[in-house]
């Protein structure tokens, strides 16, 4: 990156890795503040960064090809789209009261956008990071995370919850992160079984979640679910406070499409918790299985999947080897996670690579994760600011 830098602006002040994430288990759980199991994942976005001593931003998505130019006081969304992650991360700087320059800003990566991996957390909360050092802002790694966060919600304008970019900033080496995303309290839990790999398997289906709607659809959906029950119990202050029982109890009140949706969430809840307690206990097969079952739940009651999703998570479960596969993600496209022995690995990828060329007559795209540290300096020039 930092050659792209050179070529377009000068020297960088600045290089910061970014990476992507997976997450194992507890999708669309995070906006109802529940429980999610993600990690830091090799792929990243890697962003050069120079300071500038005007208000102007330059930026270059290398990757696209596409440049963006603008002046702090004109800061308002573009309809690029990608340059609002960046503008995103300003817009909330200066709602806290920073005053900032301007900044020279290349990017590019390894991140597949629309694949599930969350490439636009990655960059938000990349350029927050590099932001923070560059100005010496003062903000701890979970700011920054809450930062990125508010940036995708008010600027971008998609509802996220906060498992992407605390996962992205956060993350630790060969660490998974136990989320609780009500209080952000969390716990790292070892993944170092030499037998054990995290491959997923992308679709090539790609999705927008600013454009779509689907996603924020589905959050209202939850919303409007968790506030039928706490017009009669106070104490649900989201779907994490409720419970099977008492949404049957409740069932004749709610429209059936926001009951769904709402027992898919709190059924993901329990999951992620089994799950968790599996793992800790060395049973990777009833991790598997609760894997499955997240899959089932993400296709038949939340609804997210698509046709390609189905398709490869259903042929990796039938292969030997094959603890565990599900879509991971916003859904409608992206990537399946698949836990797999790894003294299977090439039959796995036989059998996927077969799904792929006569069902999705593509070539296959697999990736075997490492995961990694969270956000962090790459490179670092002689002047600070």
């Amino acid at each position: 990156m930092r050659g792209a830098f050179k070529a377009a602006f000068g020297e960088p002040e600045l290089v910061v890795r970014g990476p992507g994430r997976v997450n194992l288990i507890g999708e669309h759980t995070d906006f109802n503040m529940g429980f999610v199991l993600p990690a830091a994942v090799d792929k990243a976005i890697w962003l050069a960064l120079r300071p500038r001593e005007d208000d102007l931003c330059r930026f270059r998505a290398v990757d696209l090809d596409a440049s963006f130019e603008t002046r702090l006081p004109e800061l308002a969304p573009s309809d690029l789209r990608w340059p609002n992650y960046l503008l995103g991360v300003y817009s909330e700087l200066a709602a806290d009261g920073h005053g900032l320059r301007g900044v020279d800003c290349v990017f590019g990566g390894d991140v597949p956008i629309g694949s599930g991996m969350s490439s636009s957390a990655a960059l938000e909360c990349a350029f927050a990071f590099g932001l923070n050092e560059l100005f010496g802002l003062g903000y701890g790694r979970q700011d920054l995370a809450r930062l990125g966060q508010r940036a995708e919600n008010r600027f971008v304008g998609v509802n996220c919850g906060i498992m992407d970019q605390f996962a992205s900033v956060l993350g630790q080496s060969r660490r998974l992160i136990r989320l609780d995303c009500r209080d952000l309290s969390h716990q790292f839990i070892p993944f170092e079984d030499p037998g054990l790999l995290l491959v997923l398997c992308d679709t090539r289906v790609r999705r927008s979640l600013a454009t779509g709607g689907e996603y924020n659809a589905r959050r209202a959906q939850c919303e409007a679910g968790a506030a039928s029950l706490r017009a009669r119990h106070p104490e649900v202050q989201s779907l994490r406070d409720a419970t099977l029982e008492l949404l049957e109890a409740h069932r004749a009140e709610l429209d059936p499409l926001v009951f769904k949706r709402c027992a898919y969430i709190v059924r993901e809840n329990q999951r992620v918790l089994d799950a968790c307690q599996s793992l800790a206990a060395g049973d990777v097969e009833a991790f598997g299985q609760r894997m499955n079952e997240s899959h089932a739940g993400l296709r038949d009651e939340y609804e997210v999947s698509c046709p390609e999703l189905d398709l490869l998570a259903a042929r990796a479960q039938s292969l030997p080897g094959v603890l565990g596969s599900r879509m991971m993600g916003a859904g409608f496209g992206g990537c399946t996670i698949n836990l797999v022995r790894e003294a299977e690995l090439e039959r796995f990828e036989a059998g996927m690579a077969e799904v792929y060329r006569r069902e999705l007559r593509t070539e296959p795209l697999i990736h075997v994760c490492r995961l990694t540290g969270g956000t962090e300096i790459a490179e670092e020039g002689a002047l600070r600011v």
